[in-house]
């Protein structure tokens, strides 16, 4: 790394922790920047928690945070719905985070299919053919949209990872003919107008720092932002060889974000 930003916004999952542990001087890290006098985001595609959460577990971690410095799908999907379909309730195949969610939006959850003026899909660690089968009914049978809260096909873990969204997802899409109106987490230009609010500074002086191509550093580029990738979750150097998606820059891990002493001036370069 060549300089320091006004604006982070860093990934969670493979980022900054694995499962319930820190990556190495992540918290350091993440402590020097907020020194330096850059605002901090935290961004998420995984909708298991709430923001509050989020930031508890940080805290429990050692890395300071609120909920309002953690940006999930959730609070961009109630958004999304509010606008597109008002009025119209929702049938979930999802957690019950997600129906706590919406309801405190005040939209209306079903399970009645042709009741349904949506489906929302989420990572669902719970998911079945029972939830299949009334997303079926409720798609192919009623006409309901479909809106996916984030298109990870998985989530990074120190065992080797969990099926996220990406698959309930392409069931549904599979047996309905059907695909979703919206995935409305990261790189949607939906979660993406609401990290620019939180970070508060122009795009070109703020950077994402993720472990993921397709979501992480494709948010970067849709938006002009500096994009750094971490190896430490869910994309291995294999991986990014083969890919067209080139980040900025491309470090082992969060602990290597920081400018080395006496760097000069950024000069976008890639490992």
């Amino acid at each position: 790394m060549r300089r320091l930003f006004r604006g982070y916004a860093i990934d969670l999952d493979g980022t900054v922790y694995l499962d319930d542990a820190l990556l190495p001087g992540a918290a350091q890290a993440i402590a020097a920047i907020r020194r330096a006098g850059a605002r901090v985001v935290f961004l998420t595609n995984n909708p298991l928690r709430d923001p509050a959460s989020y930031a508890r577990r940080l805290a429990g971690l050692g890395v300071a945070a609120e909920p309002d410095d953690v940006l999930t799908p959730l609070g961009v999907l109630t958004g999304y719905l509010a606008r597109r379909h008002p009025g119209r309730p929702a049938l979930t195949i999802a957690e019950p985070l997600v129906d706590e969610t919406l309801a405190a939006a005040g939209i209306k959850v079903t399970t009645d299919p042709g009741e349904a003026g949506v489906v929302v899909v989420s990572f669902d660690r719970t998911f079945g053919y029972d939830k299949l089968l009334r997303g079926y009914r409720a798609v192919r049978h009623h006409g309901a949209a479909i809106v996916a809260t984030n298109p990870d096909p998985f989530c990074p873990t120190q065992d080797g990872g969990l099926p996220d969204c990406a698959a309930m997802l392409a069931a549904l899409e599979a047996c309905t003919g059907a695909r979703a109106e919206a995935i409305v987490g990261k790189p949607s230009e939906h979660m993406a107008a609401e990290l620019l609010r939180r970070l508060a500074v122009p795009a070109a002086e703020a950077v994402i720092v993720g472990d993921r191509l397709a979501t992480d550093v494709a948010m970067s580029r849709a938006l002009g932002m500096c994009s750094v990738l971490v190896l430490s979750g869910a994309t291995s150097e294999r991986e990014l060889a083969g890919s067209a998606q080139r980040p900025d820059y491309v470090i082992d891990g969060i602990a290597s974000l920081l400018p080395e002493p006496g760097g000069g001036p950024d000069e976008g370069n890639s490992r």
